[in-house]
């Protein structure tokens, strides 16, 4: 089905059904034996890709693994080594310039022929490709089935958001697609030996309320980066501290966006520590 039939088959089927009604006629087909409970979610997840943003299955930013457009194709064959990822976004300067992809096929086929071997990621980078973080996730279908399997998303000033991939839109429809190159996922409350905690900034406060015993609340937020960067008024640096419910949150990593991770503790531990 090519992209302008699916585009009307999509809208036949809105035109017909309402989504709820639609979404309806699934479960009742479910209830009568007709379809699977994994089939049916399935379905579901494909009608609803349509309402998905970008920005809601994106890596983030921070999370992101770049190379540095300068490193010469040893070190970047380090960065891909370490990453475990097929394709990496290339940038220069910081990750708001990003500037191409590299392809691990490409990189090793420099690498096995030394006697043409480029000068730099410059030669071997192939074009990224932009979308909007507020694209919806359905828009991207498209795109990745021609063979772009990697997008930088971009936020409304221009800089980048995050990076979605053919894996992420995959996971929405199919569930978590695991490999044996993925990084097991660090905990975001983390104890440390003097009885603090490490928390990433991405930490849900009723989580954190539940784990610590604290009583965060607000209505504008969710998560401890959002709640600091609320008291704050702006995004706090790291080093910067904040005494909250009786503990001291201590921000330990910071970019101009967000903030990475807080250490929170006791006020006794800070001080025996100054």
């Amino acid at each position: 089905m090519d992209d302008g039939s699916e585009g009307r088959f999509w809208s036949l089927l809105r035109g017909i059904f309402r989504k709820s009604d639609l979404e309806e006629h699934i479960r009742e087909a479910q209830d009568e034996g007709e379809l699977e409970k994994d089939e049916v979610s399935m379905i579901l997840s494909v009608l609803r890709l349509d309402e998905t943003k970008v920005h809601e299955i994106m890596t983030p930013r921070p999370d992101m693994i770049c190379a540095e457009e300068s490193l010469c194709l040893a070190d970047a064959g380090e960065v891909v080594m370490e990453s475990g990822h097929s394709r990496l976004p290339v940038y220069r300067g910081n990750k708001d310039h990003i500037v191409g992809v590299l392809h691990v096929k490409d990189l090793l086929g420099s690498l096995l022929e030394p006697n043409e071997q480029p000068a730099s990621l410059k030669d071997i980078m192939r074009p990224p490709y932009f979308v909007s973080e507020n694209a919806t996730v359905h828009s991207l279908l498209s795109t990745f089935k021609s063979g772009t399997h990697m997008a930088v998303a971009l936020d409304e000033y221009g800089g980048t958001s995050g990076l979605v991939t053919l894996e992420d839109l995959l996971e929405q429809i199919v569930g978590d697609i695991h490999d044996e190159h993925d990084a097991l996922e660090e905990e975001e409350i983390r104890p440390m030996e003097n009885g603090g905690f490490i928390v990433s900034g991405r930490a849900l406060l009723e989580d954190l309320n539940e784990e610590l015993g604290l009583h965060l609340e607000s209505e504008q937020v969710e998560t401890i980066g959002g709640y600091v960067t609320e008291l704050a008024g702006r995004v706090p640096e790291p080093g910067e501290r904040f005494a909250i419910d009786g503990r001291q949150f201590i921000v330990r990593e910071a970019d101009p966006r967000q903030v990475g991770s807080i250490i929170v503790q006791s006020v006794k531990t800070v001080q025996k520590t100054e």
